[in-house]
């Protein structure tokens, strides 16, 4: 993937509201504006990366990029899938993400299930690739410390 590493930033949008409800999965969806400013011929897939929420702590990752064939999405979407648990939502803050490597295509499912638990699968082989030695030295990348001019909310 010649685009990798991809470094990204935006503010938190409110997604579909399928994440955390129906899957169990929460994820932090980037707005239209930030959607369509990734490279147009990046492929469609779930990634795996860091990400940092406003100048908080750097947290493991599994992203989406597309249309979501299951749900049939009509507008292609950023959805990142932060692996740690939030104690409040975090709507309108600055994401920070960086984007390491491809899992797999975006594909259809048959049912709910199966989708959940293609996830699961992807986030534990997000969770074995970014503990490798060449992953885990873009977590202390400075991309990920913001000057405060740039923060939302003072986070």
């Amino acid at each position: 993937m010649r685009h990798l590493p991809y470094f990204c930033r935006g503010e938190v949008v409110r997604g579909f509201g399928r994440g955390s409800k129906e899957l169990g999965i929460p994820t932090a969806n980037f707005s239209e504006q930030v959607v369509e400013s990734f490279p147009s011929d990046i492929s469609t897939g779930i990634y795996y990366g860091w990400a940092c929420v406003g100048n908080g702590d750097v947290h493991k990752m599994v992203l989406s990029i597309g249309w979501n064939p299951y749900y049939k999405n009509v507008k292609k979407s950023v959805e990142t899938h932060i692996i740690h648990t939030f104690k409040e939502d975090f709507y309108g803050e600055i994401l920070s993400i960086v984007i390491i490597g491809y899992i797999r295509p975006e594909k259809n499912f048959d049912s709910l299930d199966a989708l959940i638990s293609a996830i699961q699968d992807d986030v534990e082989e997000a969770n074995r690739k970014l503990d490798l030695p060449e992953h885990l030295k873009l977590k202390e990348d400075n991309f990920f410390h913001m000057p405060e001019s740039k923060l939302v909310n003072g986070h």
